[in-house]
């Protein structure tokens, strides 16, 4: 019956029983302070003066609520804000009941009695709402059983998970778990914080059902090692959408998990999933991953070892990044051979004797400069990084008999306007050169975009201009890029490495170019602040134009000519694009060689303005339509 009634009643029925239950408590209130303080027979002594101070707290108590909103409150919303208003509501009650008594001669009330009609109105007012809240709540999940979950990760996502799903019909959050000392045996926001040790035990005490990892920003490795330890306990193990996701779906909230399979974590299972058999490319090899420090190397890395390899070699030339790598690997490879080697993709000797002496199958080139900006001031650098570094390895890898050698490339070396993106062209011709003349070993390249969190791109640039308060810089207003997340772009990278034939230019699909202005008010957004501009310039953050740098273009390409090959894949295609003859080849390295030991920066402009494509202009793009 009660279910009933409640669901019954209307939006503006449900807000007059809440403004008619407050005008109550006020008379409540005041007739209870006049009874606690003066004495009950206080309330017939003077029951004329009693009527008119409360007279007028009951009016101003009216309009307060009504100007306030606090009647349109959803009970289930009730929360801070809600208190911080009733207590503005009962401050103004106690002031107009003072005016009142000193206005009017003859009331005779004293004003500390006002006063505690105010307190004994707020607590009587939050009191009521929060029972009527709880009520509510038993009264909708009556004969509807919730499945019991854990949320594993009591920072702020958790807790805002846990808020979400409070009122929540399908599902009862129990409990928080965290490895953080400093938050066990806490309480937040009503669940009590325990330790990992002690899953097994609340799994069994609730019969949870499911677990929700509240952890987005954890990295992979973090996450599985957590995932496998759940998985004995047979509960369904869920996570909360990283930030790309809500990034790349607007439709996505806090409160939407997905499930992790436990034989499915972004491993062998999932290129199954993608092409049958392109795991067993990388089963058994021994795989040398260039730049395994960076972002795409470390996450090929990972991918990798999920995939058995007999051994894993990892070059870098930065110590620090090497070491992080190389200690991750190693906690969770299993017993894998892990071979850490410091150096630089130039140090030919060293380059040689790892292709010889850890007899590598399969080569993935995934070092360079890529900092836009940064070798555009430092071309000479990264030309010998990116072109002098790629053709050692490639020469190395030819001479080692390696299977399969496959080149980490970028949308920008399409018709590049940045030294970086000419670099980045300059290498793939010397991968398609070699790949002409080469019978053993399948030279090829997988070009893509930006991925979502690599380091330097635009993403985590911005969260970190959000934390410091703003402003986001934008060089454009009206720039694109293409986006992909890091570990959809590696394994579509193993994929289309899988089934290289030599000679490849593979580009992954992207999607459609994305307005990074549009990324950086639903960063702003999903941070929940607001966007400072002429539409509202009490925003929190604004968004600054600073103009384009030397060498970025407003749209990018992943295409030189318009010829494109299907593969057996969707998300890849394999370009058809015209290359340098090998006597022009070695013509453009001798000559990039001279140029970088002599540190002629004239010399090198004329190589690239002679060999690399120039960028598309507006006339180009005419004559095309």
């Amino acid at each position: 019956m009660l279910y009933d009634f409640a669901v019954s009643l209307n939006r503006s029925q449900k807000r007059a029983i809440l403004l008619c239950i407050d005008v109550l408590l006020i008379g409540v209130a005041h007739m209870a302070s006049h009874a606690l303080i003066m004495g009950s027979a206080s309330l017939w002594a003077l029951p004329q003066n009693l009527m008119l101070d409360l007279a007028a707290m009951l009016s101003t108590g009216v309009v307060l609520t009504v100007l306030l909103g606090l009647h349109k409150i959803k009970l289930n919303a009730y929360e801070m804000q809600g208190v911080i208003d009733s207590a503005f509501v009962a401050v103004v009650i106690v002031a107009s009941g003072l005016a009142t008594s000193l206005l009017l001669p003859g009331i005779g009330t004293p004003p500390h009695v006002y006063v505690v009609t105010g307190m004994l109105f707020l607590i009587l007012s939050v009191m009521v709402r929060l029972l009527m809240r709880q009520i509510l709540l038993s009264i909708y999940h009556r004969g509807s059983p919730r499945t019991s979950l854990l949320i594993y990760g009591a920072g702020q996502t958790g807790q805002q998970l846990a808020s979400a799903l409070a009122t929540d019909d399908a599902v009862q959050p129990v409990a928080f778990i965290d490895d953080d000392l400093r938050l066990q045996n806490l309480t937040i926001a009503g669940l009590r914080v325990h330790p990992s040790s002690d899953v097994e035990a609340l799994v069994a005490r609730h019969q949870v059902k499911r677990i929700v990892l509240a952890m987005p920003s954890v990295s992979h490795t973090v996450r599985s090692k957590i995932t496998k330890r759940l998985a004995p306990l047979g509960t369904e193990v869920h996570v909360l959408p990283s930030f790309a996701d809500l990034l790349a779906d607007t439709g996505k909230t806090l409160s939407d998990t997905h499930r992790i399979d436990h034989n499915d974590l972004l491993g062998r299972e999932n290129l199954e999933a993608d092409l049958p058999g392109v795991s067993d490319t990388y089963q058994g090899r021994r795989i040398l991953v260039t730049g395994a420090g960076g972002s795409i190397g470390s996450e090929l890395c990972r991918q990798l070892i999920l995939h058995k390899p007999e051994c894993l070699i990892l070059l870098d030339h930065s110590e620090h990044a090497l070491f992080c790598i190389d200690r991750e690997l190693t906690q969770i490879a299993d017993g894998l051979d892990i071979r850490p080697v410091l150096g630089s993709v130039c140090d030919k000797p060293l380059v040689r004797e790892v292709m010889q002496d850890m007899k590598v199958d399969i080569v993935l080139h995934a070092a360079a400069y890529k900092h836009v900006p940064l070798v555009e001031s430092n071309a000479l650098a990264g030309m010998r990084n990116n072109v002098l570094g790629t053709k050692c390895v490639a020469d190395a890898a030819r001479e080692a008999g390696v299977e399969r050698f496959i080149l980490v490339s970028t949308d920008k070396a399409v018709r590049p306007s940045s030294a970086m993106g000419a670099s980045k062209r300059l290498a793939e011709m010397c991968v398609q050169d070699l790949a002409t003349r080469m019978e053993n070993t399948r030279f090829s390249m997988v070009r893509f975009g930006n991925v979502l969190g690599s380091s330097g791109s635009v993403i985590p640039l911005f969260q970190e201009q959000i934390r410091n308060g703003g402003p986001l810089t934008l060089t454009h207003s009206d720039v694109t890029r293409y986006f992909m997340t890091i570990p959809e772009a590696v394994r579509l990278l193993l994929v289309a490495g899988s089934f290289a034939r030599g000679g490849d230019v593979f580009v992954l699909d992207m999607g459609k170019p994305v307005p990074v202005y549009s990324v950086a008010r639903q960063m702003i957004e999903a941070a929940g602040l607001t966007v400072r501009d002429e539409a509202m310039p009490d925003g929190d953050i604004e968004i600054a134009i600073t103009g384009l740098r030397p060498g970025e273009k407003l749209h990018e390409e992943l295409l030189i000519g318009s010829d494109m090959l299907t593969t057996p894949h969707p998300k890849i295609l394999r370009a058809q694009e015209e290359h340098l003859s090998e006597i022009e080849m070695a013509n453009v390295l001798s000559s990039l060689r001279q140029a970088v030991e002599n540190r002629d920066c004239g010399a090198l402009h004329s190589i690239l303005s002679k060999w690399v494509e120039k960028p598309t202009t507006k006339e180009d793009i005419a004559a095309q339509l």
